[in-house]
């Protein structure tokens, strides 16, 4: 009598990648929050088994640092390298505000990464990227005229407006605006925070 046929737990191995459990990791900590990645459940969404998984991971945790680093570099090559090689200074922060602004998915991720800043694989990776925005505001500021100190000063104003404006649509839950109330808040932001020349 015929054995029923197994599936080859190499063809998983095969099938996915790291950075498909990563991708896939991100993707469900966008949806559900940090405590949803979990291997298991990202397993079953991905088709695969959980031996694929500890093929590429030793464990959940080192799943989720890889994720995040990978959203960190990603980040970094998606917005803010391009706009290094803007020369004007107040356009490269208008370019800035106005390209982070249609990024809903990264404002997803960081919001859901804010209200878990007390894992201790979230709260380093939330540090660096911070402090890395942080510090290319300050120095488009600077490249503006403006002292160190009052550069920092408004680096910190522009990045606390981003963080405060996400707590409020995405965690507070008010009310959402429509794309041209958007559209002019954005206006509104670019305005109050780039200096005309």
């Amino acid at each position: 009598m015929p054995q029923p046929q197994t599936a080859d737990p190499r063809a998983d191995r095969t099938r996915l990648s790291s950075a498909d459990w990563e991708a896939g990791a991100l993707d469900l900590l966008a949806e559900q929050g940090v405590t949803a990645v979990a291997v298991e459940p990202l397993a079953r969404r991905l088709g695969v088994t959980k031996g694929s998984f500890y093929w590429h991971f030793p464990s959940r945790e080192a799943l989720l640092k890889a994720a995040l680093e990978r959203w960190e570099k990603l980040d970094e090559e998606t917005v803010f390298e391009p706009l290094e090689e803007i020369a004007d200074p107040a356009e490269r922060l208008r370019e800035l505000f106005v390209r982070t602004s249609k990024e809903m998915r990264s404002h997803v991720l960081y919001s859901e990464l804010l209200k878990a800043l007390d894992h201790p694989v979230v709260q380093p990776v939330m540090a660096r990227v911070s402090q890395r925005r942080i510090h290319f505001l300050m120095q488009a500021y600077r490249s503006l005229n403006f002292s160190r100190k009052d550069a920092m000063n408004r680096a910190r104003l522009a990045y606390s407006a981003y963080v405060g404006f996400l707590q409020l649509m995405l965690q507070l839950k008010l009310t959402r605006m429509s794309v041209e109330e958007f559209d002019a808040y954005v206006g509104h932001v670019v305005e109050t925070l780039i200096p005309a020349a």
